[in-house]
C-alpha cells in the first residue's frame, strides 16, 4: 500500500525532532547556539515547512527558542529553571498522589507494578528514551486516578514545556535506578491507601530529580551548588 503524504510528513517531523533532542542531551548543540534550517532540509531532503512545525514543538518543550527574523537558538537552562519547575512538579505531583491513594483499584495497583517492573528492565539495558516514555505512563496512571481533570491538564503542560529538564535529569547515572526504587515505596504507600505518605514520598521524589540536576550542572562548570529550595523538601 502506498503509504499516505501526511504519514510520511509525521515520520519527518518526528526524525527532525529526535535529531535535535539527542543534539542538545549530548551536547553536540550547545546552549545559545543556532539550529539552521537549510542544513536540515538539506539532511533530511525536504521544506522548510515541516522543520519550522518541529521547532515550535521543540520550543513548548524547552528545548529551542524561536527568534523572529533570527532563527532558532538552544535554550540556555539556568538553575532557576530547575529549581522553579521541580518545585512546582512536587506539589501538584504530590498532591495527585495523595488523592489517588484512596482511588486506585486493585487492577491500577496491578498496571502499576507492571509498569515499573518494565522500567526496572529498561534501567539494567540503559535505555533512556524508552525509559523515558513508560515512566511518564506510570505517573500519568496515579494522576488520572486523582480524579481531577483540570489537575491532570494543568500537570501535562507543565511537564510538556520541561521535557528537556525531565530527560536530562533521568540521564544521569543512576537516576534510572534510583527512580525505579521510590516508584516501589510509592507503591507501597498506595497500597495502604495512605494518601500524606504517598505525597510525601512522591514530592521528595520530584525534588531529588531537580537536586541531581543542579548538582550536575554545577559539576560542569566547576561550581558548588549551594542549598537549594528542593533540598528542603529532601530534608522535611
Amino acid at each position: 500500500m502506498k503509504r499516505k503524504p501526511i504519514e510520511r510528513h509525521q515520520t519527518l517531523r518526528e526524525k527532525i525532532l529526535e535529531t535535535i533532542r539527542e543534539a542538545i542531551l549530548r551536547g553536540a548543540l550547545k546552549p545559545g547556539e543556532k539550529v539552521a534550517e537549510p542544513e536540515l532540509a538539506e539532511r533530511f531532503g525536504i521544506s522548510r515547512t515541516p522543520i519550522r512545525e518541529a521547532f515550535r514543538q521543540l520550543e513548548s518543550e524547552g528545548y529551542l527558542t524561536v527568534i523572529p527574523r533570527k532563527g532558532a537558538v538552544v535554550t540556555a537552562l539556568s538553575e532557576r529553571d530547575v529549581e522553579e519547575f521541580y518545585a512546582i512538579k512536587s506539589i501538584l505531583e504530590g498532591y495527585a498522589a495523595r488523592m489517588a491513594a484512596v482511588n486506585l483499584s486493585s487492577k491500577d495497583i496491578d498496571r502499576l507494578e507492571a509498569i515499573n517492573d518494565r522500567l526496572e528492565q529498561l534501567a539494567r539495558d540503559g535505555d533512556v528514551k524508552t525509559f523515558f516514555r513508560v515512566h511518564n505512563e506510570f505517573h500519568e496512571l496515579f494522576i488520572r486516578a486523582a480524579g481531577n481533570e483540570k489537575l491532570l491538564e494543568l500537570i501535562g503542560q507543565l511537564l510538556m514545556k520541561f521535557n528537556r529538564l525531565r530527560m536530562a535529569s533521568l540521564s544521569l547515572p543512576g537516576r534510572m535506578e534510583i527512580s525505579v526504587n521510590e516508584h516501589k515505596k510509592i507503591l507501597e504507600a498506595f497500597k495502604s491507601n495512605d494518601g500524606e505518605k504517598a505525597n510525601q514520598l512522591v514530592s521528595k521524589t520530584a525534588a531529588y530529580g531537580g537536586q541531581v540536576l543542579i548538582q550536575s550542572m554545577a559539576q560542569q562548570e566547576g561550581r558548588r551548588v549551594e542549598k537549594s529550595i528542593l533540598q528542603h523538601v529532601l530534608d522535611i
